[in-house]
């Protein structure tokens, strides 16, 4: 697998983006989430996703530079339409005017629907925590093809619906969860690119039986969701919540539609914590909070605790200091886009 450093990632993903019909804007917004996934150690959302985002831009999935339309607003809230734009650039629109909102009105919250994939959750309530408030943000994949089959059965019948809250705190590292409703999510793909097996209780073949064989999740297999074979009651629950608000709530409604586009339905929100309590006195209880956690004795094996997002700020040193990794299949996926768009000599690929 090539190592290349992470500007060099971008300034890639924005040249073939812009082949593809991106305006200079838009390709920088979908680039710099693609590789700020692969710094944090999220491959499945970095830059192996930038060939299935321009395969659904020639499908007509993804409009470049689409229009973006606020369908209702009051001064707490917006519901957006992004006219199937890149769910990137529409979702940090939106959150950028959340934290405006919440600036006075305390509290904010929106949906959006009719956009595409908005990469790694993360990278919108980040945005309020920046800015000294808890941000929030659900997703589904509208009525797209469904990967995660509900506790007790062997269907896809539910998203990895995940689940992204930043908050702020003195720690310098943000503290912020990022996770999936589903056992695994996108690292099942990256484990197809990588010829891997992926670990138990991930993957259910179309019989219903486990598998560590990824590529049967693409023939008639599910992911399991979050607790796996046991607990995925907890999973289920947290999945259907999520569906709900980011699928019904949205209008974008429930089930499958084999021709359907991909379709990000998001929930979002924003609190102010100045409206609560003092944001210092706050910043510092949260830090505080991390701290007592991580000094806790470690368990038979383990390393010791870390924070929520912390790990993710030890890859991104790394990864900053050291390049990222990306798998052959990916890097010749990335070369053909490249040839195609006359690019190749110019990006050195």
């Amino acid at each position: 697998m090539p190592t290349i450093a992470h500007d060099r990632a971008q300034a890639i993903a924005e040249a073939l983006l812009k082949g593809a019909g991106c305006n200079d804007h838009e390709a920088a917004v979908v680039a710099k989430g693609c590789v700020g996934a692969n710094l944090a150690g999220h491959d499945s959302h970095g830059i192996i996703a930038i060939p299935t985002y321009i395969d659904r831009v020639k499908r007509g999935h993804i409009v470049p530079n689409a229009p973006y339309e606020v369908v209702k607003e009051s001064d707490n809230h917006m519901v957006v339409d992004g006219n199937w734009g890149f769910g990137f650039s529409v979702t940090e629109r939106t959150m950028r005017t959340l934290i405006e909102k919440a600036r006075t009105s305390n509290i904010a919250a929106a949906t959006v629907y009719h956009q595409s994939h908005i990469g790694r959750l993360a990278n919108y309530p980040l945005m309020a925590a920046e800015n000294d408030m808890i941000g929030l943000i659900t997703a589904d994949s509208g009525r797209s093809p469904k990967a995660v089959a509900p506790f007790g059965g062997r269907e896809a019948r539910l998203g990895t619906n995940p689940i992204s809250i930043a908050v702020p705190s003195d720690l310098g590292p943000p503290l912020f969860l990022d996770m999936a409703t589903s056992a695994a999510a996108g690292k099942v793909n990256v484990a197809v690119a990588r010829g891997e097996q992926v670990p138990d209780g991930w993957v259910i073949g179309s019989d219903g039986l486990p598998t560590n064989d990824p590529t049967q999740l693409k023939k008639g297999g599910a992911l399991l969701p979050l607790g796996g074979p046991d607990g995925g009651y907890k999973g289920t629950g947290l999945a259907v919540m999520v569906e709900i608000l980011c699928g019904l709530l949205t209008g974008l409604g429930f089930g499958v539609d084999p021709t359907g586009k991909h379709n990000d339905g998001c929930f979002m929100a924003v609190f102010n914590v100045a409206s609560f309590r003092d944001v210092g006195t706050f910043k510092k209880d949260v830090a505080d909070f991390a701290r007592y956690l991580k000094a806790t004795p470690p368990s038979a094996g383990s390393s010791g605790v870390l924070y929520p997002g912390e790990i993710e700020h030890i890859k991104e040193e790394a990864r900053r200091r050291d390049g990222i990794e990306i798998e052959d299949a990916t890097w010749g996926k990335l070369t053909d886009l490249a040839v195609e768009y006359g690019m190749k000599d110019k990006l050195g690929m």
